[in-house]
């Protein structure tokens, strides 16, 4: 049987505090006085803030809150979307429903004034923020510095719960992105054994996106480009919608509190090849692969690691070969550090949504629409 959702420095950079060990997805708060209990509350009267709405998941995420009834405050850059694209207008006209305030989660004034402020401070925060590259310098500003600020604006604003979307390559930390977020992650256990707002720790696998990027190309006829003999990793991916839904079960629900979930979508693990293989299929082209070998990579971020010492303008180039790396190499399944194994069967499965029914709409014309890589592109 399938397991279920259960719980389970630069001078130039930002302060780093110690490097943490990855969390147990056990792992949960000591008990302490409860924060009041949202949930006795109709939808309607709980506010529940969203920070990083504009975001790829952020946007699915406050639509679905919204659809369940909440008051929803969502909180976005005054030029937010990929590349700052989207103006004020862009943003409003996006969130129905929803009230929308523009701040910068990099103040902390700013934070305080305009998410937690007003007579009615948020009862739970959804925190969507991420680091739109996985550069050095981004992934501490953003990952673990600008989400800091929030989870201390809803310490200090007595918010009962915390909502964090975290990712489940944070079991094997190797990455700068990795290790602040697992900085944070630990910062939130112990704001919530400190007598802060309780946690949901929510860990995906892969976005359905993140598996997107050579569709183009094989409609095309063109090869598949893959790590090896693309079976060196697997993941069980999850729709956009269905993490947005497990999420908003994360404000709803008290068994998944002070809890860290690890979450996939539903149906079997995916290799690279097998990708291919479907893309191919379902576009009535005759498979076609390029085989990248592993070393090759290796080389590549060595040789950009040895220049970085240089060239210190190389440091986020080195730090993407690493992330392309890893993502080739590595499985998005639950890990046992105790075997040093993936296991698909111990992955938790959520929704409805399958990665074979994406890519059927993927080859259509118009099928990729809504699914913009952004600074993702590169990998």
């Amino acid at each position: 049987p399938k397991a279920t959702a259960a719980a389970t420095p630069s001078p130039s950079l930002p302060a780093r505090p110690r490097a943490r060990a990855p969390l147990p997805p056990s792992a949960t708060a000591p008990a302490t006085t409860p924060r009041p209990d949202y949930r006795t509350k109709a939808p309607a009267d709980t506010t529940v803030l969203v920070v990083g709405p504009t975001g790829y998941i952020g946007k699915f995420v406050t639509r679905e809150l919204v659809a369940r009834g909440y008051r929803v405050v969502a909180l976005a850059r005054e030029k937010a979307g990929i590349k700052g694209r989207q103006s004020r207008e862009d943003t409003i006209a996006d969130f129905p429903g929803a009230e929308v305030r523009f701040g910068d989660v990099s103040d902390p004034a700013s934070l305080a004034a305009v998410g937690f402020g007003g007579p009615s401070p948020p009862d739970a925060v959804v925190c969507c923020l991420a680091s739109r590259t996985g550069g050095v310098a981004d992934s501490w500003a953003i990952d673990y510095r600008a989400t800091k600020n929030v989870l201390d604006a809803a310490t200090a604003a007595v918010t009962s719960h915390f909502v964090l979307l975290s990712a489940i390559c944070v079991q094997k930390p190797t990455l700068e992105f990795q290790r602040a977020k697992l900085a944070l992650e630990a910062d939130l256990v112990a704001a919530a054994g400190a007598g802060g707002p309780t946690y949901s720790i929510v860990r995906p696998t892969a976005f359905f996106k993140s598996l997107a990027g050579q569709v183009g190309l094989v409609k095309q006829g063109k090869p598949y480009v893959m790590f090896g003999d693309g079976t060196l990793a697997a993941c069980k991916p999850i729709s956009e919608a269905d993490l947005a839904r497990f999420m908003a079960d994360c404000v709803a629900e008290p068994s998944k509190a002070n809890a860290i979930l690890p979450i996939g979508g539903p149906g079997k693990a995916w290799t690279a090849r097998e990708q291919g293989e479907a893309l191919f299929a379902l576009a009535g082209k005759p498979p076609k692969f390029i085989q990248v070998p592993v070393a090759l990579m290796d080389g590549i971020i060595a040789v950009l690691a040895g220049l970085a010492k240089v060239f210190p303008g190389l440091t986020d180039a080195a730090e993407f070969g690493r992330i392309g790396r890893y993502y080739a190499t590595e499985s998005m399944l639950v890990y046992d550090p105790a075997t040093g194994a993936y296991d698909a069967d111990a992955t938790p499965e959520y929704g409805t949504d399958t990665l074979q029914a994406f890519f059927e709409r993927a080859v259509q014309d118009g099928g990729m629409e809504g699914q913009d890589l952004g600074d993702a592109g590169v990998f």
